[in-house]
């Protein structure tokens, strides 16, 4: 994440600002800036994480994609059994 900041404004419930202001209170949170920017990272990496989701699935329906994993799958089978069961305790 870009350590550049950008200020922004808009608006919570009341209530939510006021638990976020307890939150800082009682050193939950150290502001309710830096509340809001955790909870919005938050939610940004949910998302990332369900679009990653949707676009497996949808590759997972391509026939062209699945041949070529198949293919590449195929292709490291020698390298994969050489070397399975060969893990060391260092």
């Amino acid at each position: 994440m870009s350590n550049k900041l950008k200020n922004v404004t808009f608006s919570l419930p009341v209530e939510l600002l006021k638990e976020l202001k307890e939150f800082v209170k009682y050193d939950c949170i150290p502001s309710v800036n830096a509340g809001v920017r955790e909870a919005l990272e938050e939610y940004s990496a949910r998302i990332k994480k369900e679009l990653l989701v949707k676009e497996i699935q949808q590759a997972s329906r391509d026939p062209i994609f699945m041949k070529d994993l198949e293919d590449n799958m195929k292709a490291f089978d020698a390298v994969d059994n050489e070397t399975s069961g060969r893990t060391h305790e260092w």
